[in-house]
């Protein structure tokens, strides 16, 4: 099959809905060899499926990224058809919403389990065949506006999402003598799954008018994840470094530069971004 990416093995996990199912969409479109991962069987076989329909060749794994072993045994499975992956995306996340004194650890560890600890084992299981290759490559970590801004209520996804993008940075210069370049892309108010299936603690665990709210705030948006899946594509084809996605992505990553204060009293409000 012809296409920017022919002959290219690209891996995106998280890869059964949202971000993950359009981003294995657009390199499906431009001929990529994709392996696709997920927990939800369904949802990837159903990913799998419309991938095909589009011409790309396709294989699926059911994987838990948080799970030292289970990302352990994809690598080799991985690796027994090829020796390294050209393309890395590290896309699989979860969300929590809550006050830091609300929150029990229980969730904490669920979310550093998948949204740090999975993209540390995407790298560490797949990079130092990238390396041995040494064919250069590319490594896309999937952040977000909340690793670059804080906001109320989102202690603990900030702080994940800020994990990514510091180790992010810290890879960028560290794989560049091997031609591996790393992207971070940060979505702003993206509609997805995610902003569905958050978790919510404390005193917004029975708040179901708080949940209903944000869910109709992001759909309200309009912004879908096919355009964050385009900034992938984007961010590869042109060795883009860090990315902000969507117009407020872009307006919080300056303004907290430019009128810090601004920013500050905009995240003080009860709305998770």
């Amino acid at each position: 099959m012809s296409g920017a990416f022919a002959g290219k093995t690209v891996l995106i996990t998280g890869a059964a809905s949202g971000i993950g199912r359009q981003t294995a969409f657009a390199f499906a479109e431009r001929g990529a060899r994709l392996v696709l991962v997920d927990v939800n069987s369904s949802g990837l076989e159903r990913t799998a499926l419309l991938c095909s329909k589009l011409g790309g060749q396709v294989e699926t794994h059911v994987a838990d990224v948080a799970s030292e072993e289970a990302m352990r045994s994809l690598a080799a499975r991985v690796h027994e058809q090829v020796p390294a992956l050209d393309v890395l995306v590290n896309n699989a996340g979860v969300g929590v919403a809550g006050s830091f004194v609300g929150t029990p650890l229980s969730d904490w560890d669920w979310a550093l389990g998948i949204n740090v600890k999975g993209v540390v084992h995407g790298c560490h299981f797949f990079l130092p065949a990238m390396i041995e290759r040494g064919r250069g490559g590319h490594v896309v970590n999937v952040a977000s506006v909340a690793g670059l801004v804080a906001a109320k209520l989102m202690s603990v996804y900030s702080a994940t999402k800020f994990a990514v993008v510091g180790l992010s940075e810290s890879l960028r210069t560290e794989l560049a003598p091997h031609g591996i370049h790393v992207s971070t892309i940060c979505p702003g108010v993206i509609d997805t799954p995610i902003t569905r299936n958050t978790r919510f603690s404390g005193e917004l665990a029975g708040n179901s008018a708080f949940k209903e709210g944000v869910a109709r705030f992001y759909q309200k948006r309009g912004y879908g994840p096919e355009r964050v899946a385009a900034a992938i594509v984007r961010a590869v084809e042109k060795r883009q470094g860090l990315v902000p996605v969507s117009p407020e992505s872009w307006a919080l990553y300056y303004g907290k530069r430019w009128a810090p204060r601004l920013v500050e009293a905009l995240m003080a409000r009860d709305v998770p971004i």
